[in-house]
């Protein structure tokens, strides 16, 4: 049964004829305040609540580029919103654990996810059954960052150059691993173009995200991994890690001795990164609007766009519709790699 809102009315009034219970000017006017004071209330609860957290949601271990974006966007929202804004990793099954979170928590703007393109448009192409839908269940804040990927290798691989390590590959068939953060990354579907265009034989090691992956590089339980650069520069720079060459137009600042793709003899190999900020679908427009101009701030600020682009990232504006007609067209484009490639679908 309907409940009706009698609260602050004579209940003997009820029953009073219709001509005596009008409201005279002055409870009009109580009347039209209590109703403005209701539509207001909308616009209020769509605004942050004090001292309650946001919670940045990474699908994917400590110790790479996700986490990385993350951590570098955290403390300047939490400025731009007057709230405390935390980083939680949920790694596990090619991000899905991290994106189900998000996907199922209540849309108002205090929980988020700070996403990977591998986990976003290439695992719906590899994944059958993913468990969420990107298209669907997560709507686009903004852009953090684009990333290319640098072709990392153990030293103890004896080849300095690709075109050593295809020669070593070759007469070595089935000796080397090459590691990703999940099947459908662009790490596994960029190092599965490289042994289509190369023609040699890498058996794929899928990790819990480039972290965990990354020391297993460092302890050679790996012998290769296409990853972004942020969490490699360091052990590149110290002579840990080989670089041979960066998914790039043009050679990178903070590497300038490693090759682009093409220098290196791959004029072909596309695998560029992308790191995006999303909030789950429902999310009221005024919210999503503050949170885009948050990111905008945020990205346009000399020590975001400089620490960023030290580790070998490029910053781009995109609004949220820019970044969705970015997620359809990548969509389809790793789904076409996939199958192209014959890379097998789970």
């Amino acid at each position: 049964m309907p409940h009706r809102l009698t609260s602050g009315l004579d209940r003997s009034s009820l029953s009073a004829p219709a001509a005596s219970r009008q409201p005279g000017r002055l409870g009009r006017r109580a009347v039209l305040a209590a109703l403005a004071s209701a539509a207001a209330l909308p616009a209020r609860a769509q605004d942050f609540a004090p001292g309650r957290a946001v919670t940045l949601v990474v699908p994917s271990a400590p110790g790479g580029t996700t986490d990385f974006a993350a951590r570098l966007l955290a403390e300047p929202l939490s400025q731009q919103l007057g709230v405390p804004v935390l980083v939680e990793n949920r790694a596990g099954a090619n991000g899905v654990i991290g994106a189900q979170a998000v996907a199922r928590a209540r849309p108002d703007g205090h929980t988020l996810l700070v996403q990977y393109s591998g986990f976003h448009v290439g695992s719906p192409a590899v994944v059958r059954n993913l468990g969420w839908n990107p298209r669907t269940d997560v709507v686009p804040i903004g852009l953090l960052m684009d990333v290319p990927q640098v072709l990392l290798l153990h030293p103890s691989v004896p080849a300095r150059t690709l075109a050593e390590l295809v020669d070593y590959a070759k007469a070595n068939p089935g000796k080397l691993n090459y590691a990703s953060s999940g099947n459908g990354s662009v790490q596994h579907l960029g190092t599965e173009q490289l042994k289509r265009l190369t023609g040699i034989q890498l058996e794929h090691v899928p990790y819990r995200g480039a972290g965990p992956a990354m020391q297993d590089l460092l302890a050679g339980r790996v012998e290769i991994f296409l990853t972004t650069p942020p969490p490699a520069l360091p052990f590149i720079q110290n002579g840990q890690l080989r670089a041979l060459f960066l998914s790039a137009q043009e050679r990178h600042p903070a590497l300038p001795n490693v090759p682009t793709a093409a220098e290196a003899g791959l004029p072909g190999l596309s695998a560029e990164a992308w790191f995006g900020f999303f909030a789950p679908a429902g999310t009221p427009e005024p919210l999503i609007a503050r949170l885009a101009a948050a990111v905008d701030a945020i990205i346009a600020a000399p020590a975001y766009r400089g620490r960023a682009e030290s580790q070998g990232a490029a910053i781009r504006r995109m609004t949220p519709a820019e970044l969705q007609a970015r997620v359809e067209r990548e969509l389809v484009e790793w789904a076409d790699v996939v199958r192209v490639m014959n890379i097998p679908v789970e």
